[in-house]
């Protein structure tokens, strides 16, 4: 039996290699789009746990998911500095910018002598920036061809000369100097938010209390809760994965149905053969089915391949991360074999229906 589905698909490659690449293309859609919101998920979350500060103290509105805007006085430094318990507060401007055609990227301008101790990162090459035109950059980043002394583009047209490389990866994969930034975005004496430090981890949350207390009207956040994941910054994208889920499986039934009919209409002679020796209602729609099976199989294999190159590709062009991720991949898989067994549901019911008189008759 299987070496008949085998000769099935081999005698009509065409049509068994399109039918591949209908299943493959739904599943590249899932692996895809969920790899790499997992990816981006997984890699911010990462560099903000490195963060060491417990408290961002910030305005309302002032750092939203993929944009933030400068307007919180760094003056509020010196008052936290104050409050009890306060080790050390550091400004810090986060700004987002094109990055290629599709990408989208951040820089951050910071004291870096101040912020490298807070964060206990270290330069492993070079120095801090001193120059407004000069930038250090994480070694995720610099390993993109960028060492000390090339240079690296921001905002598309201007360069800045890689002075530093740091690690480990902390906020943003590239820092300016903080009047840098404030220059750039003609911000003199703001920031973002300002990162404060506890002399003790354990008491965060009292000393979160006495800020809001002392220095009101401002947004008070424990660091843990502020840098939120990619599917949550974002409105809408659990709903779009759901979405791409389902055109995926709709997309793969669609064109197993529409290649197992073809395969039907050009069998129509096979089949009233087999039920004229006998062949069983079960037993052609169970063929027929096992070759709808085995074209989801290798749609899966190949989808999959394609996803891992896409990914790859992606990354290499615009530095995003991509993961493949089992819960998703167990989902394509699902909708990819799924999508090909109800695909080729109708035609297996068509053929076994197929009067045999009429189907030997048929030219």
């Amino acid at each position: 039996m299987d070496s008949l589905v085998i000769s099935n698909i081999r005698q009509r490659p065409l049509r068994s290699a399109i039918s591949v690449l209908g299943v493959a293309l739904g599943v590249t859609l899932v692996m895809l789009f969920t790899g790499l919101s997992r990816g981006m998920s997984d890699d911010l979350q990462r560099r903000s746990s490195n963060v060491r500060a417990e408290i961002i103290f910030t305005r309302q509105g002032s750092f939203q998911g993929t944009s933030t805007t400068a307007n919180l006085s760094t003056k509020y430094v010196d008052l936290l500095k104050k409050v009890d318990g306060v080790e050390s507060a550091v400004p810090v401007i986060r700004h987002f910018y094109a990055s290629g055609v599709w990408g989208v990227d951040q820089v951050e301008g910071v004291d870096w002598d101040s912020f490298a101790q807070m964060s206990s990162v270290r330069l492993v090459q070079g120095r801090g920036p001193r120059a407004f035109d000069e930038i250090v950059i994480d070694e995720t980043k610099a390993s993109r061809n960028h060492p000390v002394g090339s240079s690296v583009k921001l905002y598309g047209d201007k360069d800045f000369k890689v002075v530093g490389i740091y690690a480990p990866e902390s906020g943003a994969r590239a820092k300016l100097s903080l009047e840098a930034m404030q220059s750039f975005l003609e911000a003199p004496g703001k920031c973002s938010y300002i990162l404060v430090k506890c002399r003790n981890a354990a008491d965060q949350i009292a000393v979160a209390n006495r800020i809001n207390e002392l220095i009101p009207g401002n947004k008070v956040q424990l660091t843990a809760d502020f840098f939120p994941s990619i599917e949550n910054s974002i409105p809408g994208l659990a709903i779009f994965m759901r979405v791409l889920v389902v055109l995926a499986a709709v997309v793969s039934a669609l064109v197993v149905m529409l290649a197992m009919h073809t395969t039907i209409t050009e069998r129509t002679r096979e089949i009233g053969i087999l039920k004229a020796m006998g062949a069983s209602r079960r037993y052609i729609i169970s063929e027929i089915e096992r070759e709808a099976l085995a074209i989801s199989f290798l749609g899966l294999v190949v989808g999959f391949a394609l996803a891992a190159l896409g990914g790859l590709g992606i990354h290499k062009a615009t530095g995003l991360i991509f993961e493949f991720g089992g819960w998703w991949a167990m989902i394509a898989a699902l909708i990819g074999m799924a999508g090909g067994a109800l695909g080729a549901l109708y035609p297996a019911a068509r053929a076994a229906n197929l009067d045999p008189v009429t189907a030997l008759a048929y030219e």
